[in-house]
């Protein structure tokens, strides 16, 4: 369910998240932390993010929404951001995943969600390889 005040809701988890060390007991969360591609302020957005083959991936989904979401955008006109997960926080590229398909198919399998996100809308939708800039 999303809250009628998306933003107010993030930035409890995001604090919540910091105060907890990064991290989350039980939830694969990480933060990402855009820039904006006609603003340049930085924007960080709580996402759940899926490990798979030692790549750290997440899901540009919006529940389905018909465009793809803000910080997806953001990342494709800079793939530099910064990613803070499991008690750390590090600057990455953000690259679309060149074997999607493949990819969104073990995700969806794991995660049943995400298959009737992408039956929800006609674009299809992106997944972002995240990669550590260390």
């Amino acid at each position: 369910m999303i809250p009628d005040d998306l933003n107010a809701a993030n930035a409890k988890l995001i604090e919540e998240f910091r105060a907890a060390g990064r991290r989350l007991e039980g939830r694969p969360l990480l933060l990402l932390t855009t820039t904006g591609r006609r603003t340049g302020k930085r924007y960080t957005n709580p996402m759940m993010y899926v490990r798979l083959d030692g790549r750290l991936l997440v899901v540009a989904s919006a529940a389905g929404a018909e465009r793809d979401p803000d910080w997806y955008r953001n990342l494709v006109a800079d793939p530099a951001v910064t990613v803070e997960v499991d008690g750390a926080e590090y600057a990455a590229t953000a690259r679309p995943a060149p074997d999607r398909d493949p990819l969104f198919a073990r995700i969806a399998e794991q995660y049943p969600f995400f298959a009737e996100h992408q039956r929800g809308t006609i674009r299809t939708i992106p997944v972002v390889e995240l990669v550590s800039s260390a």
